[in-house]
């Protein structure tokens, strides 16, 4: 991995350094820079977690990718950088109010003067910086509040909304490989029941808002004011092509 490339590829003009003020510069230059993006899961182009495919696919080849890709090619950039990291598993809070399996999605997780913070540059629409694990203590974000709390073993990221709070989802501190992600990969790229298979999505932070295109449509968030363009689904390579500057190659129709 070339990490000149790599940090050429999220903007990142300074030399890093192994401290949070680096940190925090690097995960927002990787949200405004890398789509959050599950093209190929409907291209049928399979996704495989190597970090040399993954960093093939997202530096020189100008895409973006989901939690996997995103977050474990993220995870390795810190390491080659000199941070103390770790992958961990988590589990996503659903609309049943019950948590996913194990491995369902990956985050990180950086160690900054003895104090650990989550990072996550794959869950679309999270955190701007990276969060500090306190436990019930409010975190101020530009993206919103957030607050941790613990259930026995697992710490759970909340976001607070008017006053509610809002589970996101739970984590164990537990490290983890890059391959030990695999069954999960596998299954959200082709298991009909995944949500990965059923929606088509490419979405990106802008510097005042986001910029979401789906199969039909593409929406624009800047400033707390929403646009959007609907077109038909033969036009979806040009609008790709057109707002995210991507062009992806189908494996079959």
């Amino acid at each position: 991995m070339n990490i000149d490339r790599y940090l050429k590829r999220i903007n990142f003009s300074t030399s890093p350094k192994n401290d949070l003020e680096t940190l925090i510069a690097l995960q927002n230059c990787h949200l405004k820079s890398i789509p959050f993006e599950n093209l190929d899961i409907h291209y049928n182009n399979p996704i495989i977690l190597d970090i040399e495919n993954i960093y093939d696919k997202i530096v020189n080849r100008n895409r973006g990718g989901f939690c996997y890709e995103l977050n474990g090619l993220f995870y390795f950039l810190l390491q080659q950088i000199g941070f103390e990291v770790k992958i961990i598993s988590t589990q996503v809070y659903g609309k049943n109010g019950n948590y996913s399996d194990d491995f369902d999605h990956m985050a990180v997780i950086a160690n900054i003067a003895g104090l650990p913070y989550l990072i996550d540059v794959g869950f679309g629409k999270f955190s701007y910086n990276p969060l500090k694990i306190e436990l019930d203590k409010e975190i101020k974000d530009k993206f919103g509040n957030f607050t941790f709390r613990q259930d026995g073993e697992y710490f759970i990221i909340c976001e607070i909304e008017n006053g509610v709070i809002l589970p996101q989802y739970r984590f164990r501190q537990e490290e983890r490989k890059l391959l030990d992600f695999e069954n999960m990969c596998n299954f959200h790229q082709t298991n009909l029941n995944s949500h990965f298979k059923q929606n088509l999505v490419v979405s990106i932070l802008t510097e005042t808002g986001r910029n979401t295109l789906s199969k039909n449509q593409f929406k624009t968030t800047s400033n707390g004011q929403v646009k959007s363009v609907e077109f038909g689904e033969k036009d979806f390579e040009v609008m790709l092509n057109k707002y995210f500057k991507m062009k992806v190659e189908k494996n079959c129709c």
